[in-house]
This record gives C-alpha cells, sequence and structure tokens, in this order.
C-alpha cells in the first residue's frame, strides 16, 4: 500500500469498506496538520466516537449547522460549547440514519479546511432514503478547530 494518508469510506447499505487515495496523493500537492485533524475527525465520527470527535474542538467552539426551517431538520441551528455540540450530534442520530459519508475534497485556506461531499442516509421519521451533497468549513485557533459551519441540500430530506 502507499504510505500517504487515506481516507476510508464505510457504507452500511453494502456493508463494504473502501480505501479511497484522496486527490492530493499527486506528489506536488501536500496538505498539512488541519486536514489531517479533519480526517481523524471524520473517521471518529464514521465510528460512532463522538467524545474523540470534540476533542479535536476548542472546549468554547461555535459549531452551526445550517438548515432551513422548513425542512424540518431538527440538528440545524448553532451551538456554543462542547456540551452543546454534544446535543447537535445527538440530535442528528435521533433523525437520521447515515448510510454513507464520503469527504470528496479538502480544500485547505491558512485558518481554515472546507471539505465537500456526499451522504447517504434514511430519515427515522419518515422512512424516507436520501442523498445528499454537503459543505463543512473548519475554522482554526491555534491547534484546534474554533468554529464549524455545516450546510446540506436538507430539503432532500422531505
Amino acid at each position: 500500500m502507499y504510505d500517504i494518508p487515506y481516507w476510508v469510506v464505510w457504507s452500511s447499505e453494502i456493508a463494504e469498506t473502501r480505501l479511497l487515495a484522496p486527490f492530493y496523493f499527486l506528489e506536488e500537492f501536500t496538505m498539512g496538520a488541519p486536514t489531517d485533524t479533519v480526517m481523524i475527525g471524520f473517521a471518529a465520527f464514521q465510528r460512532g466516537d463522538i467524545p474523540a470527535v470534540l476533542e479535536l474542538f476548542h472546549d468554547d467552539v461555535e459549531w452551526s449547522y445550517l438548515a432551513g426551517p422548513a425542512t424540518g431538520t431538527p440538528y440545524g441551528g448553532t451551538w456554543k460549547g462542547k456540551q452543546q455540540v454534544t446535543e447537535f450530534f445527538n440530535k442528528l442520530a435521533e433523525a437520521d440514519d447515515i448510510l454513507e459519508f464520503e469527504p470528496q475534497e479538502f480544500l485547505e485556506g491558512s485558518e481554515h479546511i472546507t471539505v465537500l461531499g456526499r451522504t447517504k442516509a434514511k430519515a427515522r421519521s419518515s422512512g424516507k432514503l436520501y442523498e445528499t451533497r454537503w459543505v463543512q468549513v473548519f475554522v482554526w485557533r491555534g491547534e484546534k478547530i474554533a468554529r464549524y459551519i455545516g450546510s446540506s441540500d436538507t430539503a432532500a430530506r422531505l
């Protein structure tokens, strides 16, 4: 195998794990520690290890998930601090069964990482299976994440 970071994409629907080399496999393009940190967080999220995810954030993290109220998405809103962010993850788990979670592009800036990806999930309230593309922005302060802004096509849940 290659001595490079890779991303594990897990699909509960087809019970398959795939190793994907990200786009920065090319030797002339390298990513720094912030991208590695976000990838570690995504892997912890996929394992359901929310305490490990929260360790990557400052205690006073500001977490915003942009979701229109008309979609009935219970995890839309803004949370401050790790305790409130835990509530976000609880609401997400109550609302949706995440079947596939696939980060696809990592765009690194001087103090932030923007990640583009896709999710396949099932809304627990309706049983509707849906796919959506998403964007997530992680803003750094020192060695940890200070702010998160995420958005997806939450109307796909309807």
